[in-house]
């Protein structure tokens, strides 16, 4: 069966603060732990009044704290707004505290606009150096070299697994030359998915941290008891992403009863593009799709987005997934 695994933007709802998100995200990871999901991912944006994981390892921190077994990781951290010794001395920290359960998912986009970026204190010329920076990581999370005059502490010789993110052929290229696992951001850029996936797989070179290629697919799934409560529910991150075309990026709405009367025919076009990788819709409904995306990719692993404004139905909504999980073989 296809390893599920959760990934939490910390989504500021409407009428919440920064502060409730991460409880929320803490309350999240605690009820997909039992349920059985591989890994928590939390995400680094800055700017943004809806998203709650800007300091995104002190945030990761806080949920792993709650938890014992689910892997804590960041997925991703938006590698050109850091130096790479900082980040291993985050992650060297996280490893210290959660022994063989941190990942560091890395991305070249700023993840943010180029003035957050100068805000930042970084060179927007920074992702030119996205190779070359994720080289330097592993060394810093390599055991110590004779005459080695910088090391992270702690990081140093702690191996923490490095993912490449994307969303074009660049990541997945580059995560087969250094024989790293790769996720695909389809969840808001599907258009260049099986491109990718291809490139990945047929270039990929085994290292010492991967043997063979390994590949994380990014999918919104909003599960409820009915087809109508889903698309419901969904509605909330069908607002959220017209609000980027409209530039008036938010917090996350709650739910609306007619989505068709909220967007014009262009911005329905362009949204749904977006969310193409997308499954709503009772249990039944969504399986046959889910289990054939499945095989169409041959993802090893689905990274499963539910922006949904309550958090009972968030946490409703990957219970019923991770029911399903057995019935959604992949290609092993």
């Amino acid at each position: 069966m296809v390893t599920l695994s959760v990934l939490d933007l910390a989504p500021v709802p409407f009428g919440g603060t920064p502060g409730d998100a991460l409880r929320r995200a803490r309350d999240l990871v605690r009820h997909v732990e039992q349920w059985g999901y591989q890994r928590y991912w939390m995400a680094e944006h800055h700017n943004m009044i809806g998203i709650a994981s800007a300091a995104t390892s002190v945030a990761l921190a806080y949920v792993a704290d709650g938890t014992s077994t689910i892997r804590i990781g960041a997925g991703g951290i938006m590698l050109p707004n850091h130096a790479p010794l900082v980040i291993a001395e985050q992650f060297g920290t996280l490893e210290s505290l959660y022994p063989g359960r941190i990942d560091l998912g890395v991305g070249r986009a700023p993840g943010t606009d180029q003035r957050t970026l100068r805000a930042l204190r970084r060179d927007p010329s920074g992702a030119d150096r996205f190779p070359q920076d994720v080289l330097e990581l592993q060394a810093l999370f390599a055991p110590v070299q004779p005459g080695q005059m910088i090391r992270a502490v702690p990081g140093a010789g702690l191996q923490v697994p490095i993912w490449i993110l994307g969303s074009s052929l660049f990541g997945a290229q580059l995560g087969a030359a250094l024989g790293l696992p790769y996720a695909f951001a389809s969840h808001f850029a599907p258009d260049a998915l099986m491109q990718a996936l291809h490139a990945y797989r047929s270039g990929f070179r085994p290292s010492a941290q991967l043997a063979k290629p390994y590949a994380m697919v990014g999918v919104n799934i909003v599960l409820a008891d009915t087809d109508a409560e889903a698309r419901r529910l969904f509605t909330s991150m069908q607002q959220s992403f017209t609000g980027i075309f409209r530039n008036a990026r938010g917090l996350l709405p709650p739910p609306i009863d007619d989505i068709e009367s909220f967007w014009s025919p262009s911005e329905k076009a362009q949204v749904m593009n977006m969310l193409g990788c997308s499954f709503v819709g009772s249990p039944a409904t969504v399986k046959a799709d889910l289990a054939r995306f499945v095989a169409q990719t041959g993802a090893d692993e689905l990274m499963v987005v539910a922006a949904i404004h309550d958090q009972a139905a968030r946490l409703h909504s990957y219970e019923l997934l991770a029911a399903l999980g057995p019935d959604l073989a992949s290609h092993h």
